[in-house]
């Protein structure tokens, strides 16, 4: 594949490193997807900083729902 044809899908937390991974499959001409999820999580605030930063990347963004009763019985 040619470097303009090649995909990425990055899972975009919001946080400094998956914008890093963003940024850099940018940088690398790639058309990116940028996937988020909602499981729950108590630091909800990120969801939001990963729509700002798809935004202002220009990428398209998905924020999937995840049942949180699978991790019941985890640490998360």
């Amino acid at each position: 594949l040619k470097v303009c044809e090649m995909k990425a899908v990055v899972l975009l937390s919001g946080g400094l490193d998956s914008t890093v991974v963003l940024a850099i499959a940018l940088e690398q001409k790639r058309e990116c997807y940028a996937l988020s999820f909602d499981y729950g999580q108590r630091h909800r605030i990120e969801l939001e900083y990963a729509k700002k930063i798809a935004q202002h990347y220009n990428v398209y963004h998905r924020i999937i729902t995840i049942d949180s009763s699978i991790f019941a019985k985890s640490s998360l």
